[in-house]
């Protein structure tokens, strides 16, 4: 587990971190480019850019619903930022790449984060980026059960106290 939960502004931000032997354009591709956004998260269609919405098929939830997803931010190759809802409640997330030297850092943000909920998203997050790392690395895919088992109460304890 490498996530954090920080205090940005009146709410808690969810802050997960990875690292790829990658050029940075090679892993904005990955994250913005449908092709390759459906090996690990879903295709999308639409027209991408700033101020637009996509429509995301979320290939590894139970019945690959569709996602309605509005892009607040493109910036390649460096900062996309969306955000949608579902029946969960509203998602903003947001993508950071940077480069040191020859390794791509990803930050992922998923803002807004409720504390009570850390435990359950945290967990989802960890699987989600370790797909893209699997899907980049042609490694097999992670199995979720276990991320929830393993990263639960980690992600728990980051509210303590």
């Amino acid at each position: 587990m490498n996530g954090r939960l920080v205090r940005a502004g009146d709410g808690h931000d969810l802050i997960l971190t990875r690292r790829f032997k990658a050029p940075i354009e090679d892993v904005w591709a990955s994250v913005t480019e449908s092709e390759r956004s459906a090996r690990w998260f879903g295709p999308w269609e639409g027209e991408g850019g700033a101020g637009k919405t996509i429509k995301v098929r979320m290939v590894q939830e139970e019945g690959e619903p569709v996602m309605d997803l509005r892009i607040d931010a493109c910036e390649p190759p460096r900062r996309l930022a969306v955000s949608g809802s579902d029946e969960a409640g509203g998602w903003r997330m947001e993508v950071r790449l940077s480069e040191d030297g020859d390794t791509t850092v990803m930050e992922f943000l998923h803002h807004g984060v409720d504390p009570a909920q850390v435990g359950e998203i945290g967990p989802g997050w960890e699987y989600y980026l370790d797909l893209l790392v699997a899907a980049r690395d042609g490694t097999p895919k992670p199995e979720f059960e276990a991320y929830l088992a393993r990263f639960k109460p980690q992600y728990e304890r980051l509210t303590a106290g």
